[in-house]
């Protein structure tokens, strides 16, 4: 019996020691890139809820939802905007761009979760390695991944370069989550630096976006947010937010009004691959449509 309790008590601090050595790696903070020195001008909060979050992650991941994250080939090395659905068709994509991140990040899939919302998050790569348990806990929501480079940066980049800045984040991702993305949404939204290029040519689908909250703008309060979003949006919107690159407590505490008004006038939400496959479909079924000739017809045809 002393002998089984010792082995317990080794055991329990094993467990714990590699615990709190995960969480103290996965909040290292970031010193290159994208300006993300807010981080370190804030205290993370390391509550018990968001320790517990961060934990509970790892075994989630083993349960993760199987993750479509394929794309119709006709939208392969494509920049898009928005999908082109009918006006009946009220789906919108939630997408956030930027992270992830130790705080916002999570607050943002809890409110996803308490609305039963699948989004899309372009991630940037070196937030995936300083924040991995964020990653993995997004992937084991059920939410869709996007690349969104390595270090954010706008600058024009040869081909090397633009390719490091996808191939890093691509690999990073997949090592993180498991997910092989094919979307991909450029930092800043520029097309022309070199990024877009590369990634076209890798076949990845450039989304871009049709609605945004303007949550970068500092002078931007929620309720301007909330109205930015809901005075855009149309069936098949691509809608840009963020949970990283900065301080987002606006984005999330806009997010679940947002929600509300867009489900207020009978939207649904859906992922950028499952946005590109209703296109796919009602395009499909405009072109086969017409193609078809009643028997009618055809007997007309024949006896003319």
């Amino acid at each position: 019996m002393p002998n089984e309790k010792l082995h317990l008590i080794v055991k329990l601090v094993s467990v714990v020691g590699i615990t709190a050595g995960g969480i103290s790696l996965g909040l290292l903070i970031p010193k290159i890139g994208f300006d993300y020195s807010w981080l370190s001008k804030q205290s993370i909060n390391r509550d018990d809820k968001a320790i517990n979050h961060a934990i509970s992650s790892t075994s989630a991941q083993a349960a993760a939802p199987v993750i479509k994250t394929e794309i119709p080939k006709a939208f392969q090395g494509q920049t898009i905007y928005q999908a082109k659905l009918k006006p009946n068709n009220k789906v919108v994509a939630l997408t956030f761009d930027d992270g992830p991140g130790p705080k916002n990040t999570a607050q943002i899939l809890e409110i996803l979760k308490k609305n039963n919302i699948k989004a899309t998050f372009f991630m940037v790569g070196i937030m995936v390695k300083n924040f991995p348990q964020v990653a993995k806990q997004v992937a084991a929501d059920g939410h869709v991944i996007g690349n969104h480079t390595w270090h954010h940066r706008y600058r024009r980049m040869d081909v090397a370069t633009a390719a490091s800045e996808i191939n890093r984040t691509a690999d990073i991702i997949y090592k993180t989550t498991g997910v092989k993305t094919t979307l991909f949404r450029p930092p800043g939204g520029f097309l022309k630096n070199g990024l877009v290029d590369y990634a076209k040519s890798q076949k990845y689908a450039v989304m871009m976006w049709s609605d945004e909250s303007s949550d970068t703008q500092r002078r931007e309060q929620p309720p301007a947010l909330i109205k930015n979003v809901i005075k855009g949006v149309k069936p098949g919107a691509i809608v840009l937010m963020h949970d990283g690159g900065g301080n987002r407590s606006r984005t999330v505490q806009a997010l679940p009004q947002i929600i509300s008004d867009l489900k207020a006038q009978g939207y649904k939400f859906v992922t950028i691959p499952e946005l590109l496959e209703m296109q796919s479909k009602e395009e499909s079924l405009a072109t086969a449509s017409p193609i078809t000739a009643s028997p009618q017809a055809k007997n007309q045809s024949n006896h003319k």
